[in-house]
């Protein structure tokens, strides 16, 4: 997961940490365990996060080393 890079494209995109728990539909607490690592983002988070970044691919930010 690389968060920073996740920051960075909810920037771009004018999305607040707010705005990204209400379209997933999870609290702050779990947005923020996802965000570190602690759990992770599901399969239809992602997809609802790429889309709602308008992102070309998630590998860069999901599935980072």
């Amino acid at each position: 997961m690389n968060k920073a890079l996740l920051e960075y494209k909810m920037k771009v995109n004018g999305k607040s940490i707010s705005d990204m728990c209400e379209m997933l539909g999870i609290s702050r607490s779990a947005f923020y365990r996802k965000c570190n690592g602690i759990s992770e983002f599901t399969q239809s988070e992602i997809k609802k996060i790429v889309e709602y970044l308008n992102l070309s691919s998630p590998m860069d930010i999901f599935f980072a080393e």
